[in-house]
């Protein structure tokens, strides 16, 4: 039958081969094309055949048109047919398509609608075929539809809106997608198609997402990009949250099999991302509108947009160079703004109640770092190029003069700056492939950036070494590169460096090679940086290479800085190879004690701790000191002074400098002697004798020669060193530095000489007189070098110069002066307790040191480096301290005889304060322990495990409290206002360890604000430093809102009306609140909070905008309109209660200044966030998504009544104030220089500055109010009055006034001759237009 019918086609005449295929039925004519199909030989020419024999002229040739189609589809879906074959015949199907009439092209059309529905075109090959029908289909004029008439683009669009609402199979979604792409669509339809694309992407399965993204991309050239890459980003976005919810819930239950494995998702997301980068490339318009999304959604809700899928997607859009500087500065605005944000909320109970969460990036960004280790290469290289562009971008600054501004680790940009150093640790950690380029990356910034300060690169590189340093040593090349730079940089950088780099150190011999060949290089520079980076190396090697036989690392300062590498340098050379490098070393750094002063202080400073790592070099060290000692020592022992000072400086010219540190010098021998006493009692039996006699002979010479310093420096007068009162200490001339030099060098040798003594003494009584003894010598020349200080210009030198004292000798001085109560001591230690003097000098000292750590991190001396160490210390010091100043209050201290100087109370009293500071900014971590040690009673382990906070620092508060209460109770006449404003700063820092939700916290707030309503001291810092209290602690509680209302009438009630006729009630809600401290102090710290308020009142407005950006969608509506009405409801009454609170300000007789700017400013700033409401309200009107609330009615209408006419009011009043300033201003310019009078007139005119501003917000708001009366057909403007102050305005009383005074003019000058008379007049013509200007 089939040849039958292929014989008549090849025919030229077509009506045989009609007549025979009317003569055959449906059935043989689809068995035929089955048969033929199944074959696959000829099944194209048949096909052919039958349609040249079924002309769609007749209806019958239609009908048999179509049962092929009918009969075709199923045959090429079932799969039995070969690829080709069914290509062909479908090839040959839409060829003929466009022939059928419109009823069959509808049926055809339904037939495959049908099918999409049932799941029967599982193999997608028929669905080719479906775009040419849909296209023919639209090509018709009319089409018959039902009972009426539809024309083919509107039946087009009804099938697809009908196809789209109906369900798919998920096994059809990617060959429905990859047929619409040959479908022509309008937009609306191309909307209708991906969306429901979207909505199927949770029905499939992960591995089938690829290939249907890749899909849909290739569809997004027809448009429809954003929702494309909104689906796709918040799938995923969906995924990770389900897979990091399955990980919690495997942690807390019991290990469930995931429903997607990690890794498989992970894999997934990374071909999605290659394939979106691939469509990018082709289409550079899909990369403008992802970067459009996702800026849209940095201002709306971050949390279903900004996602790790999303990061890592954009890192990769990185890597296209046009994109590349887009994305980088849009990361680090998001990151930077997520800080911000986190911080603004954190900071205010109010934000936090009502905007409960906000996503952290930077957790996001850490996330995606975790995420790459699945073969995301793609994303890894934009990684470490956003972790160096956060450190370059955001670490610390040199300020004017190369000073580093060190931010707290508290600030935005600080946090961003560290975020970059994580990212770049974590992918070294994860990423093989990228360890060699971060690390040649970091050695490049830290030596071609030695002019910037680079910390933060030097303690990533410190992590990096510690995080691998077996793995490093294959990079050793690039370490060794960076040594030949050591010379060339400065100082702190080789420091930071070499402490990095020094694991490393002791796995590569080749790498401690190259370093010391290129130390030695620098040991013998023409330059003394050089030469100090040089001594800075080698004491480094001398520290950390131990000798056998050494004392172990506990009775060190510490250990060495990376206690996980675990390979031992003695393992591969053996103890003499080591010592005998250690000498060498040591004889190499001998040579620097004949170079300059600053070289040679290294070496005295680090000798100690060479000494502590490494005890048997105490030999050679030793000696090393007692041979440079004996060059400045006077052997006789009877001469004075016992030291040659004129020795210890050099002359050039009229210039005299500083060649021998002598102090330093004694201080590096006291303490390595007091080190030998208390630590080589015992010898090793691996010591030689020759070694041991050597070393204690040394030790022996060196402690007669401290003996007899010390007996002699005690008989010594300060004639004996020409420095009695007469003497010159001028800073300039030659003589008077000389001077200068001496008194500083014998200060320390005092020092020096009372910390040995002291240590060696053993509470002895006699060695406790000499003490006193050398510090009369030191408290002498303290005190003349002050008083001549005191005389020069510059009062910055009276200052306490830095001291010599050892930070753990300070605490056990400190220690035994207070707390020291056994009686075997006691009878020595009344002898240093009873000069008052000498105990001020120690709380001085150890004052000093917390200042150098609060401001530094690090202190003088040894140990000063050692973060744990210097902890340690701290504790034992605020003990003291603490002990001392609650045990003896100032009132009693005082009562005694008057000093000069601080009391040891508040001395004590502003060291605690530095010390919590301290806490705070340097070991916040620590803080459990720190509170935990200031208890005098032992405690448990367990105990100390578990330490609550918020209880001991309550514990510490209420001591304050009292001594605060006690304060207040004593009266105005009596009150201290130096220890009152300590106790309210220390009480300020010390609340910040409070749990914001505790009862504590309600306490203290509650105390505060009983002190503030209570007292009435006119104190103004007293007064600045307990309403900034009561703020902060108010803040995070709840709104200080109505709390500023109450304060503004209280400054009303004191300062008076701007009218003068009224008398204001005095209300009397805080005490503290005076005529003394209303103006400028309480009235500038109200409007600081104002300008709080409003900030947080504004960032609010800015999330509602956001969240009806978001609210397009039907189905979150609800849910958004129930996250608005809340946060509308705060926004609108925050302001209503400012209005009221700035109400009464504006009605105030502000005095002129700093008070009237600050509240013009406000003013202003309160009508511009009333107008950013409004705009706010105008959106939502646009975008039919609500109406105004009743609330927001009332708050125009108190705006209108309470505030605008009295902002008008008051700019007459600061007008009448600033004119007087002016006339004052005339009046000077008759008497004194022209100058002062202009500056006069600036002042003024600088002050006038923000009244045009503040009309320009009332104008602006009125105008959005008009046009939200508008859209709203709400009258709002009812409440608004006409302003005057825009209107040539006459006060008749001046009038009255100006008039008489140029009649009583006219007459004096009618005498007078025409000259003289014109200068009479002359005043008022120039005084005239500036009256105008001021009035207009």
């Amino acid at each position: 039958m089939d040849q039958k019918i292929l014989s008549l086609a090849a025919e030229e005449k077509t009506e045989g081969l009609e007549s025979y295929l009317r003569s055959l039925k449906e059935s043989e004519l689809a068995d035929a094309i089955t048969q033929q199909a199944i074959k696959g030989k000829e099944t194209g020419a048949l096909l052919r055949g039958i349609f040249k024999g079924s002309s769609c002229s007749q209806d019958v040739g239609v009908q048999r048109r179509l049962l092929v189609y009918k009969h075709s589809i199923p045959l090429v879906e079932s799969g039995d047919l070969k690829s080709d074959v069914a290509s062909e015949i479908i090839g040959l199907l839409m060829l003929e398509v466009h022939q059928l009439p419109g009823a069959s092209l509808i049926e055809l059309a339904n037939l495959f609608v049908d099918g999409i529905k049932g799941g029967t075109l599982t193999n997608g090959k028929s669905l080719e075929l479906f775009p040419t029908i849909l296209t023919a289909l639209s090509s018709k004029d009319t089409l018959a539809f039902g009972k009426g008439e539809l024309s083919g683009e509107e039946f087009k669009k009804q099938l697809i809106n009908s196809l789209c609402a109906s369900r798919w199979d998920p096994h059809c979604v990617i060959h429905l997608t990859s047929m619409f792409r040959d479908v022509p669509l309008s937009t609306e339809e191309l909307q209708f198609v991906v969306e429901k694309v979207v909505r199927m992407f949770s029905k499939l399965d992960l591995q089938e997402m690829p290939p249907l993204v890749y899909q849909l991309l290739i569809l997004s050239a027809k448009g429809c990009k954003n929702n494309i890459l909104e689906g796709i980003i918040a799938f995923f976005n969906e995924m990770d949250q389900q897979q990091k919810g399955e990980e919690v819930d495997t942690e807390s239950v019991e290990l469930e099999i995931a429903a997607v494995p990690q890794d498989q998702l992970r894999h997934v997301e990374g071909t999605i991302i290659l394939h979106i980068i691939f469509a990018i490339k082709l289409d550079q318009d899909l990369g403008r509108e992802l970067l459009k999304y996702l800026k849209m959604g940095q201002q709306n809700d971050t949390i279903k947009i900004i996602c790790p899928f999303s990061i890592a997607l954009l890192l990769s859009v990185a890597r296209i160079h046009r994109f590349e500087d887009q994305v980088f500065d849009f990361l680090k605005t998001l990151i930077v703004k997520s800080i911000r944000d986190l911080q603004f909320q954190q900071s205010s109970k109010f934000l936090q109640d009502l905007v409960p969460q906000l996503c952290s990036v930077s957790a996001m960004t850490l996330e995606t770092v975790k995420n790459s280790v699945f073969g995301w290469d793609h994303v890894t290289e934009g990684l470490v190029e956003l972790g160096f562009k956060l450190m370059d971008s955001f670490g610390p600054k040199s300020a004017f003069g190369g000073k580093v501004v060190e931010a707290t680790s508290r600030t935005p940009a600080q946090q961003a700056c560290r975020l970059g150093a994580q990212i770049l640790l974590e992918a070294f950690k994860v990423h093989e492939t990228l360890r060699s380029e971060i690390l040649e990356q970091v050695l490049n910034r830290v030596i071609t950036r030695a002019a910037c300060p680079i910390s933060h690169y030097l303690d990533l590189l410190s992590d990096i070494v510690v995080s691998a340093p077996l793995v490093l040593q294959y990079s050793s090349s690039k370490v060794t590169e960076a040594f030949d730079h050591l010379s060339f940089l400065p100082l702190n950088t080789v420091h930071g460096l070499l402490k990095a780099v020094q694991p490393l150190l002791k796995i590569s011999m080749s790498m401690r090679d190259s370093l010391i060949l290129v130390l030695r290089k620098a040991m013998f520079s023409s330059q003394i940086d050089a030469r100090k980076s040089a001594v800075a190396g080698f004491l480094l090697l001398l520290k950390n290479f131990k000798v056998l036989g050494s004392l172990s690392s506990s009775q060190c300062s510490q250990a060495i800085g990376a206690s996980q590498v675990q390979v031992d340098v003695h393992m591969r050379y053996n103890a003499a190879a080591n010592e005998a490098f250690c000498l060498e070393i040591l004889s190499g750094l001998r040579r620097c004690l004949s170079q300059q002063a600053d070289v040679r202080l290294m070496l005295y400073e680090g000798f100690y701790d060479v000494l502590r790592r490494n005890s048997q070099l105490a030999s050679s060290i030793l000696q090393t000191l007692l041979s440079q000692l004996k060059r400045y020592y006077e052997p006789e022992a009877d001469l004075l002074p016992p030291v040659k000072l004129e020795g210890c400086i050099s002359a050039q010219g009229d210039q005299v400098f500083l060649q021998e540190p002598l102090a330093h010098l004694l201080c590096c021998v006291q303490l390595c002697l007091i080190w030998c006493r208390n630590s080589i009692q015992q010898p090793s039996e691996n010591e030689e004798d020759e070694d041991e006699d050597d070393e204690m002979g040394s030790q022996q010479d060196l402690e007669e020669m401290m003996d007899s310093i010390t007996r002699r420096m005690i008989k010594s007068e300060l004639e004996d060193f020409e420095l009695d009162k007469s003497a010159d200490f001028s800073s300039t001339s030659g003589v008077g530095m000389k001077n200068n030099i001496f008194a500083l060098l014998v200060m320390g040798v005092c020092e020096v000489l009372m910390e040995y003594n002291f240590s060696v003494g053993n509470y002895s009584k006699n060695k406790f007189e000499e003490i006193l003894s050398l510090f009369k010598c030191y408290s002498k020349l303290s005190d003349i070098l002050k008083e001549k200080a005191g005389k020069g210009k510059s009062t910055g030198t009276s200052k306490m110069s830095r001291s010599l004292l050892s930070t753990p000798f300070v605490s056990t001085l400190l220690t035994a002066l207070f707390r020291d109560s056994a009686r075997s001591h006691e009878e020595s230690l009344s002898v240093l307790r009873a000069s008052n003097e000498f105990m001020r000098y120690a709380v001085s000292v150890a004052l000093q040191k917390m200042q150098q750590l609060e401001e530094t991190g690090q202190a003088d001396g040894p140990d000063g480096q050692n973060m744990e160490k210097m902890f340690k210390y701290l504790c034992e010091i605020t003990r003291v301290l603490l002990w001392r100043y609650t045990s003896i209050p100032t009132a009693v201290e005082e009562t005694g005889k008057k000093e000069k100087g601080k009391s040891i109370s508040l001395l004590c009293l502003e060291g605690l304060l530095r010390i919590f500071n301290t806490v705070q900014q340097r070991y916040h971590p620590k803080i459990p322990q720190f509170l935990a040690s200031l208890d005098f009673m032992e405690k448990d382990e367990e105990e100390r495990e578990n330490i609550n906070v918020t209880e001991k620092a309550t514990f510490q508060i209420r001591q304050f409290q009292r001594s605060l209460g006690n304060q207040l109770s004593n009266g105005e006449d009596n009150f201290n206002s130096k220890e009152a404003v300590l106790l309210v700063n220390i009480l300020s820092t010390l609340s910040r360890m409070l749990e914001a939700s505790s009862q504590q916290f309600v306490q203290m707030l509650s105390w505060t604000m009983k002190i503030c309503k209570e007292s009435s001291i006119e104190d103004t810092q007293f007064c600045k430093g307990l309403m900034n209290l009561l703020f902060s602690l108010h803040t995070l509680f709840k709104s200080p809102v109505s709390m500023l209302r109450e304060l503004s009438q209280d400054i009303h009630g004191h300062l008076g009306d701007i009218d003068q006729d009224i008398e204001v009630e005095k209300p009397c809600h805080f005490a503290i609140v005076n005529p003394k401290t209303a103006a400028p102090t309480v009235c500038l710290m109200v409007l600081c909070q104002i300008t709080k308020i409003l900030d947080e009142v504004d960032w609010l407005i800015t999330k509602l905008k956001g969240l009806l950006v978001s609210e397009k969608a039907p189905e979150d509506s609800t849910q958004t309109v129930n996250q608005r009405e809340p946060i509308e409801k705060a926004i609108i009454l925050q302001l209503g209660t400012l209005l009221t609170a700035c109400h009464e300000l504006v009605q105030t007789a502000v005095p002129a200044g700093s008070c009237i700017d600050a509240l013009l400013k406000e003013l202003a700033k309160i009508y511009t966030i009333l107008t950013s409401l409004i705009k706010y309200y105008l959106q939502v009107y646009s975008s039919h998504l609500g109406h105004i609330p009743t609330r927001l009615e009332k708050l125009v209408k108190l705006s209108g009544s309470h505030l605008t006419p009295q902002c008008y009011v008051f700019i007459t009043y600061v007008q009448n104030i600033q004119s007087e300033d002016l006339s004052f201003a005339g009046e000077k310019k008759k008497k004194r220089k022209e100058e002062t009078a202009t500056v006069a007139k600036a002042k003024v005119l600088r002050e006038t500055k923000p009244i045009p501003n503040l009309i320009f917000a009332i104008e602006q708001y009125e105008k959005f109010l008009i046009q939200l009366s508008k859209k709203s057909k709400v009258n709002l403007m009812q409440y608004m009055k006409l302003s005057t102050s825009r209107d040539f305005r006459i006060n008749v009383a001046t009038l009255d006034a100006a008039l008489q005074e140029q009649e009583a003019e006219d007459e004096n000058t009618e005498n007078e001759p025409n000259s003289q008379m014109t200068a009479a007049t002359q005043p008022n013509e120039s005084q005239e237009p500036k009256r105008k200007r001021r009035k207009k």
